[in-house]
């Protein structure tokens, strides 16, 4: 018990940390944060409007004010309000972050799905037709950008073959067959860099352990090929690919971005790409806060589980 709030206790400090950094880095870009929020084309902005945003964002305020303040607001669940259109950012996130979530774990189930067991069979056949035909097809996978292969879905089965809608987004409550149509093509392009990650990882990693003495030993043992495999082999195996799992999944919460924009997904993509364009520092904050906090938060269950697998982690 006393590791795992070790670990949470961390977590939270790291969260802390995050959150720091990204009010100090308002501070320390050389300028004034008001103009350089308003200025655009290079012209330089009104200073009454300079001045009128200075004191809505309370830059006004000595920095540790300032620091307190957002501290508080981080707290109490206060993101601001949007520049652009006076929106609070904590209603926009929770609008748009569920589809995001859905998108990013519907992708991580595909490739969970097909590549642990593809990459443990092709440990076991080392060097078969398998094996080598699934290495050049992982190979190739990790070669092409995940906006390359979303253009290349819609090409051939939008357009090309007509079987899959090019983009788009419906309720699942209103219609739960069309949306999940449309949900298929943005997570098979999100799955496919992640699938052929972990197929790798699961291959080295299963290869690694049949070598070891321990399932050596349960072989001589007469165990039933069936058992050795699944509690001596694949759980010790298990370790290397959920960290690689859980640092994928964090990097997709900022990578989905392309695929959203490509597939028209009203996902995180959207006010995230109009807050920069706009320099609506309050959304960005939140946006960049909440992938933070959901990366961290994703990496603590990764810790949590590495104890539940192997328990000597929790002793160290």
């Amino acid at each position: 018990m006393l590791w795992f709030l070790r670990r949470i206790a961390v977590s939270l400090l790291l969260a802390w940390l995050v959150a720091t950094i990204v009010f100090m880095t308002l501070h320390i870009v050389p300028g004034d944060p008001a103009e350089l929020l308003m200025s655009t084309g290079g012209v330089a902005p009104d200073p009454a409007a300079v001045e009128e945003l200075r004191e809505r964002l309370g830059l006004n305020q000595p920095l540790m004010t300032q620091y307190g303040a957002f501290l508080m607001g981080l707290l109490r669940g206060d993101l601001g309000v949007s520049l652009i259109d006076e929106y609070p950012v904590l209603d926009e996130i929770a609008l748009r972050l569920p589809r995001t979530l859905e998108l990013i774990g519907v992708a991580s189930l595909l490739a969970i799905v097909v590549a642990l067991p593809a990459g443990t069979y092709a440990a076991v056949h080392r060097d078969g037709a398998f094996d080598r035909a699934a290495s050049a097809v992982t190979a190739l996978l990790l070669a092409i950008p995940v906006f390359v292969v979303g253009t290349l879905l819609i090409l051939l089965l939008a357009q090309m073959l007509r079987v899959m809608p090019a983009g788009g987004y419906v309720p699942f409550a209103q219609n739960p067959i069309q949306h999940l149509t449309l949900l298929a093509l943005p997570a098979l392009a999100i799955a496919k860099g992640l699938a052929a990650v972990l197929f790798r990882m699961t291959r080295a990693s299963v290869l690694d352990v049949l070598h070891r003495d321990h399932v050596r030993t349960a072989r001589s043992k007469g165990l039933a090929p069936g058992h050795v495999m699944t509690l001596h082999v694949v759980r010790n195996a298990l370790l290397p690919v959920l960290t690689v799992l859980g640092l994928h999944m964090g990097t997709l919460l900022g990578g989905t971005v392309l695929v959203e924009y490509v597939f028209n997904w009203p996902g995180m993509s959207t006010p995230l790409l109009r807050a920069v364009e706009a320099r609506d520092y309050p959304m960005v904050v939140g946006i960049v806060l909440t992938i933070s906090g959901l990366f961290l938060m994703i990496n603590l269950i990764m810790d949590l589980l590495y104890g539940v697998l192997d328990p000597r982690i929790r002793t160290a």
